[in-house]
């Protein structure tokens, strides 16, 4: 059982998450995240990275150069959002993420998209609201820049003031005191900048549990993935 609560809880109180919503692994470690949230009162920053960018291919257009472009424009949509609130962001988030990652739907059709602002209290509008406004392109370019001037490379990457660590990488969110002494666990790399790596080997088991917990996402993305670099997990989304 954790001993962390509230009360006695003396770590960082605010935390920037840094997110595609079209990654599931990073869709996975944000169940957890508003877990811990919840429970010890943090702050959580919701900032962009493009997975679609990272992984450009020779030769394609920029996420920035194409009138849609899949989690790109799910971020555009949730800079506009989060202008009003960083509330209104984390909802748009929590929705569009289970839209895809669970329940198997499209949220990077703008239709999809609108439907969804509806369920969460936002004007459907806000779509083409976000692919008119240029500057929502200067907001995600710049927090995408922010991890990678870092020396990251995929999401979900969390900054602590200027430290930043990727991960958890998790397929099973911990929830309530195992979701506690997770959190303990993540910010105690902060006391040792100069660790960089644990990571525990996938066996087969654990590439067909990935499998089946993905298999909504699998299904329902429009682009074809590739890995690059140091690229953690299943498979990554790269531009189309």
């Amino acid at each position: 059982m954790s001993t962390i609560n509230a009360d006695n809880y003396t770590g960082p109180t605010e935390v920037d998450f840094h997110f595609d919503v079209m990654c599931p692994w990073a869709y996975q470690t944000s169940l957890w995240m508003r877990d811990v949230r919840d429970r010890l009162g943090l702050q959580v920053n919701w900032k962009f990275f493009s997975l679609e960018e990272v992984n450009l291919r020779e030769g394609k257009k920029h996420p920035w150069e194409r009138d849609w472009s899949y989690g790109w424009s799910m971020m555009r949509i949730g800079a506009i959002l989060r202008r009003d609130s960083m509330d209104l962001l984390d909802k748009w988030y929590a929705t569009s993420g289970r839209a895809l990652h669970v329940d198997g739907n499209r949220p990077h059709n703008p239709d999809v998209a609108r439907h969804l602002l509806e369920q969460i209290g936002a004007d459907p509008d806000i779509v083409d609201v976000s692919i008119s406004d240029e500057t929502t392109h200067d907001e995600i370019k710049a927090e995408h820049q922010r991890v990678v001037d870092s020396g990251g490379f995929g999401v979900p990457t969390l900054f602590f003031d200027d430290q930043a660590i990727f991960g958890p990488v998790l397929l099973e969110p911990p929830t309530g005191d195992a979701a506690l002494r997770m959190w303990d666990l993540v910010v105690g790399w902060l006391e040792f900048p100069r660790l960089y790596e644990v990571q525990r080997p996938k066996m087969e088991d654990d590439e067909r549990a990935i499998y089946e917990t993905f298999k909504p996402y699998l299904e329902a993305r429009d682009w074809v993935s590739i890995n690059r670099g140091k690229e953690v997990g299943f498979e990554s989304q790269a531009a189309g």
